[in-house]
């Protein structure tokens, strides 16, 4: 019914304020306690994308040029890959590569969060 990915963070502010205010998840719920605190960002849709070895190694050789993700990898559809890219720079996240159009006809960035989780940024081609 509801997919939900947890990131546990160093830094809560910065990681709030990055997919928040920056990345422009809107705020579902938030909780604090004396035990911690937890923001809840909403997505319109979320997908489960489960890769073997192979195809992993290829979409990171499409996207960056060589093998650099983990295990995990969160991937955001956004309006414009290029601007979000910068946008996102501009607030503390890495750049591993720039926006590429892809054999899927898409145009995909990399990047790494401040909170070091590697993000793609996707603009689907076909629609636009």
């Amino acid at each position: 019914m509801e997919l939900r990915l947890v990131l546990t963070v160093d830094d809560y502010e910065q990681a709030v304020a990055f997919y928040r205010d920056v990345l422009g998840l809107p705020e579902q719920a938030s909780y604090s306690s004396d035990d911690g605190r937890v923001t809840i960002l909403s997505v319109e849709r979320a997908t489960l994308e489960i890769a073997d070895q192979g195809q992993a190694e290829f979409i990171d050789a499409v996207e960056v040029g060589r093998r650099v993700a983990g295990k995990y990898r969160v991937a955001f559809e956004v309006d414009d890959a290029a601007a979000t890219t910068r946008r996102l720079a501009d607030a503390g996240a890495t750049v591993i590569a720039e926006p590429v159009r892809t054999p899927w006809n898409s145009l995909n960035a990399r990047l790494e969060t401040p909170g070091g989780i590697q993000l793609t940024l996707f603009t689907e081609l076909d629609l636009k």
